[in-house]
């Protein structure tokens, strides 16, 4: 059994997009459960979601790294995978997934992004990212890893402690608690569509600066506009 964590807040927009496409993964609809965690969203994104969804319910934890973390004590699943709300993921995402475990060293997957909003500026910041990806793995210096597409062995995902709890780069630092524990395997062929709303929004070089800064650095992060989403 594989269980797909997806967080959301107020997504009723793009959330319908992001089940649907789980809903018609190759791999058989009885091997997998889709569970939303949301930070109690005020429009329609928890009714949209109970129509795809085996579990919505409302996060107990803050942010997004306590709502995956929600999700995964309640997850049925030796796999643990998440993914956001606005996220596309194409139809052989999870049976990769599968695949890539069966390497019994393997505790952890990760894959590159490309855009949905598929724009050149767009293209070219996320190859950029991609890249950066690739050459951390390779050189062991970095694990560029997101949670729009990360896939854990539950066993080792609870003895690593879980995601931590801040307002950015939870997803990135997983990883690095995540390697002691076993393999990390970078699939190049496991994409997911990416949605750069946030960083259209922010502009996506001030964005990036911020989100470094954040992450490596820390201070007060409510000044920053890449935190500064509606999110519980």
């Amino acid at each position: 059994m594989i269980s797909v964590i997806v967080p959301s807040f107020n997504e009723e927009e793009r959330i319908e997009g992001c089940l649907s496409s789980l809903t018609k993964q190759t791999l058989s609809r009885d091997h997998y459960e889709i569970i939303v965690v949301d930070g109690g969203s005020k429009d329609k994104t928890r009714e949209i979601a109970e129509k795809y969804a085996d579990t919505v319910f409302i996060q107990t934890s803050p942010k997004v790294g306590g709502a995956r973390n929600d999700g995964a004590l309640q997850a049925k699943g030796e796999i643990l995978v998440t993914t956001d709300a606005d996220t596309y993921l194409p139809p052989d995402w999870l049976e990769r997934i599968e695949k890539g475990f069966e390497d019994s060293r393997v505790v952890m997957i990760y894959g590159p992004v490309r855009p949905i909003e598929n724009t050149i500026k767009n293209r070219l910041y996320l190859f950029l990212a991609n890249t950066f990806a690739g050459i951390g793995y390779l050189t062991g210096t970095v694990l560029f890893t997101l949670g729009c597409n990360s896939a854990f062995r539950r066993e080792a995902f609870m003895k690593a402690g879980m995601y931590r709890v801040s307002d950015a780069g939870d997803d990135l630092e997983i990883a690095h608690r995540m390697k002691r524990e076993g393999k990390i395997w970078f699939d190049r062929k496991l994409w997911v569509g990416f949605s750069m709303r946030r960083y259209d929004q922010f502009g996506a070089l001030k964005s990036v600066y911020e989100w470094f800064y954040i992450v490596f650095h820390g201070g007060d992060a409510d000044k920053y506009s890449y935190t500064r989403r509606e999110y519980r």
